[in-house]
């Protein structure tokens, strides 16, 4: 992710801050040091810090138990607002994401459960059910708050945990599809509700809730474009017209490319027309910034450009996309030689066909049922 900063490493999932939670920790400091001078300064800077490193660990939950069902975890980053833990994809079984999407409350309940027992804690009942977590000592304090982020997490709105629970338990009896499009309305209904109480005096509330609202959105449409990719073949969607680089030209060379097609991606062939890299527009724009129209294309390429074979479903390409945050994915035949292409843009040009189709038509390998 972007403007972040690489923290070390744990079980090799990399910890990343966001540059914007490091400008929240010295905000937290002045606004103390404001009020109450340098002991308050400190003090509300170590139990911010207290605060993030449980929410690191409830992160840790759903990353060791999303291993246990196989999923890759690559990174995890801290932002203002709190964790998120990149899992290369969510299992569609829904006793997994179940556990992967509870294991997370379930760590703060057990820190808050050992803060109690061991760190001596007292929870002060009438202030939690007001959601006062401002009062007491410290321990006392932590106690509170892991015991809110529980609660917290656990409010049906995607991506939050509890709109994955909801998902995961709805999609025993309705499937995977239909679960997300019930859960991520939820989720924006709930976005709604966040955003109309932040309205009354408290502005962080508007801005989770433009965060929930576009993240229940995403997770819908993701789930959407997986539902009509599956069992179609690729070659049905991927791109067969496409502009090519190659890893000797020139910036120059490239530039004019870009001007004289609509391409965002151009993919970057070697001997045999076989795929070696990837070099989108922004890395073109860049390189042409600081390395200046000389540059040749395989210094400034990305790579390697990930393929399927031309036999394969369209789900496993956009499984590639996703998972490997890749701008494109080529499409090869079996001696290696690229022969399509598909984008993001393409995979959304199809879900947005699929959409405007009549209910009962059948176009290419896509249909439409009659309820749908």
């Amino acid at each position: 992710m972007g403007w972040s900063l690489r923290f070390g490493s744990v079980a090799g999932t990399a910890v990343r801050i966001h540059i914007t939670f490091l400008l929240f920790l010295a905000w937290i400091f002045g606004v103390n040091y404001v009020a109450g001078g340098q002991m308050a300064a400190w003090n509300g800077l170590l139990f911010m810090v207290l605060l993030f490193a449980c929410v690191l660990l409830h992160e840790f939950g759903h990353i060791f138990t999303a291993r246990a069902f196989g999923v890759s975890t690559p990174d995890v980053i801290l932002l203002p607002i709190g964790g998120v833990a990149r899992l290369e994809h969510i299992p569609e079984q829904p006793s997994e994401e179940f556990l992967i999407a509870i294991a997370g409350p379930a760590v703060n309940v057990v820190i808050a459960a050992l803060l109690v027992l061991i760190g001596g804690a007292h929870l002060n009942l009438d202030r939690l059910a007001t959601l006062d977590i401002s009062g007491g000592g410290l321990v006392d304090r932590l106690a509170a708050v892991n015991l809110f982020l529980a609660v917290f997490n656990l409010i049906p709105a995607f991506p939050m945990d509890g709109g994955r629970v909801l998902r995961a338990l709805l999609a025993t009896r309705l499937g995977y599809v239909h679960a997300t499009e019930i859960a991520a309305m939820i989720g924006q209904w709930v976005a709604f509700a966040l955003g109309f109480l932040g309205l009354f005096g408290n502005p962080l509330l508007i801005f989770i809730a433009i965060f929930v609202y576009l993240a229940a959105s995403s997770e819908a449409h993701v789930v959407a474009i997986r539902a009509i990719s599956r069992g179609v073949p690729v070659t049905a969607a991927m791109m067969t017209q496409f502009a090519t680089l190659t890893p000797d030209e020139h910036i120059d060379t490239a530039v004019e490319t870009l001007l004289r097609t609509s391409q965002g991606e151009f993919p970057v062939i070697a001997a045999a027309s076989r795929p070696v890299g990837v070099l989108g527009r922004n890395g073109l724009i860049r390189a042409l910034k600081e390395r200046g129209p000389d540059a040749r294309v395989a210094e400034t390429m990305a790579g390697p450009l990930p393929t399927v074979g031309y036999r394969s479903c369209l789900d496993e390409a956009f499984r590639l996309l996703q998972e490997k945050r890749a701008p494109a994915v080529g499409v090869v035949d079996t001696s290696g030689k690229l022969v399509g292409l598909v984008t993001s843009e393409t995979v959304g040009e199809m879900l947005m066909l699929h959409r405007a189709m009549p209910r009962g038509v059948k176009l290419g390998p896509w249909s439409r049922p009659a309820g749908a």
